[in-house]
């Protein structure tokens, strides 16, 4: 389960939080223009847009579960199990394999709408990567400073959808996720007035009244929709700093601790990772579940021009700054 937020305060900010069980060794991975992606079924990428993202790293390749490119266009992977299905091969389309999915689109795309033009001939093919790396059922959100889209690979093809709240969780599908908005339309931020029953004196016991209802479990539909309460009212000042903070107050509104979440064997889903990226910028930042520190990560002080990529650890150990 994971939660991915665009957001538009002082810059445009993309990210997610990234919700499992079980880590995959994720690093910081910075993509030059010339570093060479080896695609299945297609020819290489072998210049490209340059990128920044958090990626599995196997067989010298980076496998992005999210990523912005030098232009800002943002892209999540996101877990859409039981309703994810890639395709056999299709000679008049591009097949791409999902796991190439980010590469190819940021690779080659510097706005949602060149990536809605490329993904009409686009055919995400049943293939993984290794035999121990299996596909992870994905559905995506690809986001600019201007609009945000929805991908899902289902059974009767490849749906795109505009996303005007511009969030995505997990199941069910997009479209199911957005209509069910419409069940919290009286949910405010602000005290409601008494229209239950007008002339009888109904107190106002606590502040906050306004959001009675708003949804705060671990499910993938009450976390879209705390999300997008969340992200819609939110404020900061017109700063880096504040607009980066108020960022990971929004995934922090739906973020998992260990224990809540038992998905059996002793084992409990939690939030690994929560990233926030200044797509204006190229800046990354990003939090883990045992280091509550912001770290940030420049994309433009490697070499853009580059052959290899640049790989950075994720900080695991809890950074505390003593005050005496």
């Amino acid at each position: 389960m994971c939660t991915a937020v665009s957001f538009k305060a002082n810059s445009h900010y993309f990210g997610r939080n990234l919700d499992l069980e079980l880590s995959y060794g994720e690093k910081a991975v910075i993509v030059p223009r010339n570093f060479v992606f080896n695609l299945r079924k297609l020819p290489a990428l072998s210049e490209h847009y340059a990128m920044i993202g958090v990626a599995a790293v196997f067989a010298d390749t980076p496998l992005y579960y999210d990523a912005v490119n030098e232009y800002g266009l943002g892209m999540a992977g996101l877990n859409f199990e039981g309703n994810a299905v890639f395709r056999e091969f299709e000679p008049e389309m591009d097949n791409v394999t999902p796991f190439e999915f980010i590469p190819y689109i940021l690779g080659q795309c510097k706005t949602v709408a060149e990536a809605r033009e490329m993904l009409a001939n686009i055919n995400l093919v049943n293939e993984a990567f290794s035999p121990e790396l299996p596909l992870s059922p994905l559905h995506w959100i690809i986001s600019d400073k201007k609009e945000s889209i929805v991908v899902e690979p289902m059974a009767d093809g490849l749906k795109v959808y505009d996303d005007p709240v511009g969030v995505l969780t997990n199941n069910p599908t997009f479209d199911k996720q957005l209509f069910t908005l419409n069940n919290y339309r009286t949910l405010s931020p602000k005290t409601p007035e008494n229209t239950f029953y007008p002339g009888v004196e109904l107190d106002t016991y606590s502040r906050g009244m306004g959001t009675l209802g708003l949804p705060g479990d671990l499910t993938s539909s009450s976390r879209f929709v705390k999300a997008v309460f969340t992200k819609a009212h939110s404020v900061c000042q017109p700063d880096e700093n504040s607009s980066v903070g108020q960022y990971f107050h929004i995934l922090g509104s739906v973020e998992q601790q260990k224990g809540c979440c038992d998905v059996g064997n002793g084992k409990y889903e939690y939030t690994i990772y929560s990233d926030c990226y200044n797509t204006d910028k190229g800046i990354f930042y990003y939090k883990t579940y045992e280091n509550s520190q912001i770290t940030a990560l420049d994309m433009h002080k490697v070499d853009l021009d580059g052959h290899t990529f640049t790989s950075y650890d994720l900080l695991e150990t809890q950074q505390i700054n003593y005050a005496n």
